[in-house]
């Protein structure tokens, strides 16, 4: 008989417990997936702040759904859930019921606003992908009313941007907002020592679960770089339309609170029927199963206690607790042992802006430079295992080309675009050239006969005609340096007929390649290799100069315009989504 699994939430939990039920069910089991969310796509949470700062475009924070199941059995369901018979195994929808035999409640959290007067009405919280893109514009709609605004009250209260909450998020936001307003006040003409930028923090200080020498870089980082106010110890006590009241009296004139200071639970303050905790949190066992044996609470929903800790909202707990719900449902459906979670969370990174981040990666904190490339690293990994390559290019070119923020230098210059078919004519000289070479070789014999020698005291480089009459080729030159040398006369020359072979198949391999516009990356950097090769040989010759940077050039996707890459990369793409998915391939594959 079929069991049917749902899966309620669309997040980094809920997308990780669907993948696992796909990936490690049977062939020969019936099992029907599908995953319930009111969105068609997957927020990446963890990045919204850079939508907010208007680092990167919008879609560079959601992956369509569609783009994570394709070539898998999982059903997508978009609907608002509306509540849960835990009795008849019913989710309910606005607008159909939806049974199930396993239940993954995975719906994630809001925002808790802990009761505070006006806090629910005038704050903008981050939570969400709409959430994001309202900040963006509220924020850019402010500094176009401060342009125009000539009461210097009003214009005060414009220009002051509030962060309420110093744990990560909150940090992460302040950070990119900074960043930001430098652009915003070049764009309407406002002098930057109008804008004050406040980060409100109830706790002794922020980012509380890093370590103080962490705290201490980021403070300094805030205060003195990004000209940030740091109130610590402050709990805001009311909000109004204009002002931000703190429990010591002090009033905060401003239009914009933006809060990220505490979640609860999503969607189950009114289940009664299912046990909860702190801040509506679902309790759950050491399987992550409900007090009902067919549901499972998943992610920041879940109140998983491990050591008598509940496991915090983070995106390693929200994944590990998916992938033990579906290890565990298979595990029943199947009559064996289920597997207990137990948490392993490898530490934390923490960007301020683009420029700045710090990090408890399993207790060393990395130096600035490593602590930004980390959590870029960390996010591409998360993004290749739910989404393949495809994901991670479109990643890199959000973060790294096309970021929208104010640029470095360099940045401007290789962040600038031009369509690929400019770069058709030298891929396609390219090409020929390599072709001739190729020839020329099979031509002169480099097939037949080896013709590879050492240096010659009256011949520097190049080809020449030993007292015998045989034709040979000089590989160590006046210019080769000693350890080439060394390779040429005791690997090379020794076997010289057979890199003969392998130099003529790779120079027609290249010039094909660059011909048809195939795999023309990887053909760009042979070539780049193989001309190195050469000049480290004999010198580079006047002539040979410009197959370095047209190689170069070719990494920029020369065989997307008028190349058979434009029909393979993203065959290729494809097929390894759907090899991933499915442990083979599908000769046919279109879509």
């Amino acid at each position: 008989m079929s069991k049917k699994v749902l899966v309620f939430g669309a997040g980094y939990a809920g997308v990780q417990a669907a993948l696992t039920l796909y990936k490690k069910k049977k062939k020969n089991e019936d099992i029907e997936i599908s995953i319930v969310d009111r969105n068609s796509f997957h927020t990446l949470l963890t990045e919204l702040h850079e939508v907010a700062g208007d680092r990167v475009d919008d879609e560079a924070v959601i992956v369509p759904l569609r783009d994570i199941f394709r070539y898998t059995g999982v059903n997508i369901i978009k609907g608002d859930v509306t509540g849960i018979d835990f009795k008849k195994n019913i989710l309910k929808l606005k607008s159909e019921e939806l049974s199930y035999d396993y239940l993954v409640i995975a719906s994630g959290s809001d925002p808790n606003y802990y009761g505070i007067p006006g806090m629910e009405e005038y704050c903008f919280p981050l939570w969400s992908y709409d959430n994001a893109i309202r900040i963006r514009e509220h924020i850019k709609n402010c500094f176009e009313l401060a342009s125009q605004e000539k009461n210097q009250a009003v214009r005060k209260e414009l220009l002051t941007f509030v962060v309420g909450g110093g744990g990560f998020t909150g940090v992460e936001l302040i950070g990119e907002i900074a960043q930001r307003v430098k652009v915003l006040c070049d764009r309407y003409n406002i002098d930057n020592r109008e804008v004050r930028l406040v980060l409100i923090e109830a706790l002794p200080k922020i980012l509380n679960n890093l370590k103080p020498k962490s705290v201490n870089k980021a403070m300094n980082y805030l205060e003195k770089r990004l000209k940030v106010e740091v109130l610590v110890n402050s709990q805001i006590t009311r909000l109004t339309p204009n002002s931000v009241e703190l429990k010591n009296g002090t009033a905060i004139p401003t239009r914009t609170l933006m809060w990220t200071a505490g979640v609860k639970a999503a969607c189950m303050e009114e289940e009664p029927d299912i046990t909860k905790g702190k801040a509506c949190r679902i309790i759950v066992n050491e399987y992550t199963q409900t007090q009902y044996p067919n549901v499972y609470a998943i992610g920041d929903i879940s109140a998983f206690s491990n050591d008598g800790h509940i496991l915090p909202a983070l995106v390693e707990g929200a994944l590990q607790t998916g992938k033990t719900a579906a290890v565990n449902i298979l595990a029943d459906i199947r009559g064996t042992g289920k597997q207990k979670l137990t948490p392993k969370l490898h530490g934390v990174m923490v960007s301020v802006g683009s420029f700045f981040a710090v990090t408890d990666l399993m207790g060393m904190e990395l130096p600035r430079p490593f602590a930004i490339i980390t959590k870029y690293l960390v996010n591409m990994h998360y993004l290749f295992g739910i989404g393949g390559f495809e994901i991670i290019i479109k990643y890199f070119k959000h973060e790294v080309l096309f970021k929208r923020q104010k640029k470095l230098l360099i940045e401007k210059h290789y962040s600038y675009m031009t369509p690929a078919f400019w770069l058709v004519p030298i891929r396609l000289f390219l090409g020929y050239s390599w072709l001739v070479e190729g020839i020329g070789k099979i031509n002169e014999g480099w097939l037949k006969t080896a013709m590879l020698a050492g240096s010659a005291t009256d011949v520097n480089s190049g080809a020449s005609v030993t007292e015998s009459g045989e034709k040979v080729f000089r590989i160590i030159t006046d210019v080769t340096p000693s350890w080439y040398a060394w390779i040429a006369n005791h690997i090379v020359i020794p076997n010289g007929l057979i890199f003969q072979i392998l130099i003529v198949i790779t120079e027609i391999g290249l010039g094909l390649a660059f011909i048809s516009g195939t795999f023309t990356f990887i053909a760009g950097i042979v070539s780049f290799l193989l001309t190195l090769n050469f000049s480290l040989s004999t010198g580079l010759y006047s002539y040979d100069w410009w197959y370095f940077p047209a190689a170069l050039c070719m990494l920029g996707g020369a065989g997307r315009a008028f190349g058979i890459d434009h029909y393979l990369i993203p065959y290729l793409m494809r097929q390894w989504r759907y090899f991933v998915r499915n442990k083979r391939i599908k000769l046919w594959l279109f879509k």
